[in-house]
């Protein structure tokens, strides 16, 4: 017996010199929804606090590993917060992304007791900045009630841009677009003779169907003449280039494609004389197969964009093509398909017929293209990876 007690005493003696772990933040149950968050927020009298996050979000990974569990971190959120993460890419992560208009990661979110948004910011950051920017972003900048004025039909020209700033200093790009549209509404013409309209074009322009955008892509030379050939060009890219992403929607794991608003851009592009056209149609198709994982279809894309004769893919765009298709496909009759196309390059190299890529503009390239795509084509001849057919 008094050997029983003598063990009881170590135990105990030895339990009470190891520190407790440290409590870090308290978030709900994976799997728990928003409203679930927003519920037991009202209820306890706390705020929410949004961890929007990806699974390949290397930032993410190092708030959730490093961060999050500090005991300085959770000693001020726990008792202030209702915390919850999500993945932005699974469950109802996806209607999020659109509902909430997150556009990089990790985004963080502060919600009212009511589902209001207060704040947000993004990045990854130490302790103390992190507890920082949520208690910045924890105090109402009124973004609600000038969500309620812009709803209610509120069109004050003083308001609009005031609101634009706010949206925008809150990352909101889709709504952005939704105001800076209003704003330039009526002034596609003459809006680049004023600085003020050309950096709200610039900034925040992303649909292509713009009166503003329309009416540039068709005569660019005032917008030229005001901001330099460079600029204007990049953002004629970069709007052609990304609005067929938009049209790309996943929801309950099945992912859809806006066919409709697809021909329509097409029949846009036509329209406004653009000389990448089946460039960017042949990105958008490429996009939309490689969500779908359908592989057949992205093949499709890529011998389409390959053989165009009014745009070039060149040899580093065709490395990149490849990428989607080394890591993910498994059906090795899509494997080979890609291997012919990259073997057809590889002789149009060797014949002299083309010329290697050494760099990209002013970067050099670490080996010319024609090694890469010899390395890519051997990867390519071999099965597919056992971690790709799992």
């Amino acid at each position: 017996m008094k050997l029983f007690k003598t063990l009881a005493a170590v135990a105990a003696l030895t339990l009470s010199s190891i520190p407790a772990m440290a409590q870090g933040i308290d978030f709900m149950p994976e799997g728990s929804k928003l409203n679930d968050a927003v519920a037991k927020a009202k209820a306890e009298g706390k705020m929410v606090f949004l961890d929007c996050y990806t699974s390949w979000c290397g930032p993410c990974k190092m708030m959730s590993s490093k961060i999050f569990p500090t005991q300085e971190v959770g000693d001020f959120m726990n008792p202030r917060y209702v915390s919850i993460k999500i993945d932005m890419e699974k469950g109802e992560g996806p209607s999020l992304v659109e509902k909430l208009q997150i556009s990089a990661y990790p985004t963080f979110i502060i919600f009212n007791g009511d589902g209001e948004e207060v704040g947000r910011f993004l990045g990854g950051s130490d302790a103390a900045r992190f507890i920082d920017n949520v208690t910045k972003n924890s105090v109402d900048n009124g973004s609600a009630e000038m969500q309620k004025r812009f709803d209610a039909g509120d069109r004050d020209p003083q308001f609009l841009t005031d609101y634009l700033t706010m949206l925008s200093k809150a990352y909101k790009r889709k709504q952005c677009g939704e105001v800076a549209e209003i704003i330039l509404d009526g002034k596609a013409e003459t809006f680049a003779s004023d600085s003020v309209l050309t950096n709200i074009f610039m900034g925040h322009i992303s649909n292509p169907f713009c009166p503003a955008f329309v009416y540039t892509a068709k005569n660019p030379s005032a917008l030229i003449a005001a901001i330099g050939q460079m600029p204007v060009t990049m953002k004629l890219r970069s709007v052609w280039e990304r609005y067929p992403m938009t049209l790309v929607s996943e929801e309950n794991g099945k992912v859809s494609f806006d066919t409709v608003a697809f021909t329509r851009f097409l029949d846009l592009m036509a329209e406004c004389g653009e000389p990448e056209a089946d460039r960017y149609r042949c990105m958008g198709l490429l996009n939309y197969a490689k969500r779908a994982a359908d592989w057949n279809a992205y093949m499709d894309a890529a011998e389409a964009y390959a053989a165009s004769s009014s745009v070039d893919m060149d040899d580093m765009t065709m490395a990149r093509v490849a990428k989607p298709i080394l890591e993910d496909c498994k059906d090795q009759a899509q494997r080979l398909r890609l291997k012919t196309l990259i073997d057809t390059r590889l002789d149009q190299i060797r014949s002299g017929k083309r010329q290697a890529q050494t760099q990209i503009g002013q970067m050099k390239l670490s080996m010319p293209t024609d090694k890469l795509l010899e390395r890519l084509a051997a990867d390519l001849a071999n099965p597919a990876p056992a971690a790709a057919n799992s």
